[in-house]
């Protein structure tokens, strides 16, 4: 069972002003639990605003402070009103957390995918980003400096086979993310990114619930023997956030249970160990 309990702990981000974009469920809804549970004001803004508005009531009931926002990461106009309902609302921006993304279409090779997908992909993955960070930096300079957190995935390291629009997004991102901690350095903004691992939300545990068996192969392919939760990245976000990691800039943490430290070797012993079990069972 995957828990998304809501505690106030010590409050390392009092005072501090977050948006968390896609932040109603899976990452970006224990981001953004976890940044009000440490003190911050929290703008949630997500397409869905049913399920920011939930989160929301989650937050308060928790002792914290935070309100939902309509947005969609593909429309400038709907960033620039986030930014501006942030600074408006709260006081200031310290934490801009770029998380939403988005696809209409099947991703697939440079043969197959179609420029409507290329091009949404980016406007969501990379352009989302990019238009946040740029309206985001004067308030962020502004407040004395603050934190960029920009979630890529391990495939901006490692790619894999038809899905050219995501695995090109997420590297670009990675590469945004160390121009971005170079240019803004010198104004105390720090830019980061996470690469996560499988991530099982709220989505995705209802699927994967529905196979037990594949799931569990999934999981074979990862040192730790598990895949993660929006909590593991909600928790390394926290730190990126936090003064802790004053001295932290242009870095893409992995948080991904050991996925990407494997040879392809291991994962097929990792397979056929998983096949023997199996066939055990059945006897």
């Amino acid at each position: 069972m995957i828990s998304h309990e809501v505690r106030i702990t010590m409050a390392s981000l009092q005072n501090k002003v977050a948006i968390v974009t896609g932040g109603a469920m899976g990452i970006g809804g224990a981001t953004s639990r976890k940044l009000a549970a440490e003190g911050a004001k929290v703008l949630v803004a997500d397409y869905v605003m049913e399920a920011a508005e939930e989160n929301v009531a989650r937050i308060e009931e928790a002792g914290g402070e935070a309100k939902a926002l309509h947005v969609d990461v593909s429309k400038a106009e709907d960033i620039e009103r986030m930014v501006s309902e942030a600074v408006s609302t709260f006081g200031g921006l310290h934490i801009l957390v770029n998380n939403a993304w988005g696809s209409k279409e099947p991703d697939g090779s440079a043969e197959s995918v179609t420029e409507t997908a290329w091009q949404y992909g980016m406007d969501t993955m990379v352009r989302a980003h990019f238009r946040s960070v740029k309206l985001a930096v004067p308030h962020v300079r502004q407040a004395g400096g603050g934190s960029i957190v920009n979630i890529a995935s391990v495939h901006g390291l490692l790619m894999s086979t038809d899905h050219l629009v995501y695995e090109t997004a997420k590297s670009a991102v990675i590469g945004m993310t160390k121009a971005m901690a170079c240019d803004h350095g010198p104004d105390g903004i720090r830019v980061n990114a996470i690469c996560p691992g499988h991530i099982v939300g709220e989505k995705q545990a209802k699927r994967w619930e529905e196979r037990p068996s594949a799931h569990a192969l999934f999981v074979e392919q990862y040192p730790v023997r598990r895949t993660g939760v929006p909590d593991d990245i909600a928790n390394a976000i926290r730190f990126l956030a936090s003064d802790e990691s004053t001295f932290i800039t242009g870095h893409a943490l992995v948080v991904d249970g050991g996925l990407t430290i494997q040879l392809q070797e291991n994962i097929s012993v990792a397979q056929a160990r998983y096949a023997r079990a199996q066939d055990e069972l059945d006897i």
